[in-house]
């Protein structure tokens, strides 16, 4: 009796688990709504580094780049996996269409070219995008950033993708000091291969 109670109950909580994994929100989606990509401060954080980076304020067409250029992360498993390493593919085909409208395809490339790590996997330079985009964490402070990547889970993939480079075993508030200091010297060099490759976009 008290067996097939053991195994009524196990079929329950299966059934209750992949009821609630079905809406579960992945990664890339709390990364947009609260995470370190979220929607409303991220593009604030780069708009400032766009200005610090070039001196000067970004056009509107340039502003709204900034806007869409993380929205593909939305639906992702994980950041940095195949599949989140694809997401500017999603503002760059809203650029296409909304800014460029045929004409060509320069805010296309803007968004497209955002993500260093996709940049080079075609083998492309970086846009201009990519620098503020590094640039931004400046205007982060340690705890507002550390937050929103505990909250969206995106602090454990970062950690576990930059662990050659900052030991796992350093504190977040250390690991933040270090990969601040290694996304700003990307944004002033200005070149893709000025530090090593992480498994960062």
């Amino acid at each position: 009796m008290i067996s097939k109670i053991k195994l009524y109950l196990y079929y329950i909580k299966k059934a209750i688990s992949k009821k609630y994994n079905k809406y579960k929100l992945k990664t890339g989606t709390k990364s947009i709504l609260f995470g370190v990509h979220q929607f409303i401060w991220h593009p604030i954080t780069v708009y400032l580094a766009w200005i610090y980076v070039y001196k000067q304020i970004p056009n509107f067409k340039e502003t709204i780049c900034i806007i869409i250029h993380d929205l593909g992360y939305w639906g992702k498993s994980n950041m940095d996996c195949e599949d989140g390493q694809k997401h500017p593919e999603l503002g760059a085909k809203i650029a296409l269409k909304l800014l460029d409208k045929g004409k060509s395809k320069k805010y296309y490339n803007l968004c497209l070219y955002h993500s260093r790590h996709y940049s080079k996997n075609k083998k492309h330079k970086p846009s201009k995008l990519c620098w503020a985009d590094k640039m931004s964490i400046k205007f982060e402070p340690c705890v507002v950033y550390i937050t929103k990547a505990k909250l969206s889970g995106e602090l454990e993939e970062y950690r576990e993708n930059s662990k050659e480079f900052c030991s796992i075993d350093k504190s977040n508030k250390e690991w933040y000091i270090f990969i601040k200091a290694y996304l700003i010297k990307l944004a002033i060099k200005q070149r893709a291969n000025a530090v090593p490759y992480m498994e960062t976009k």
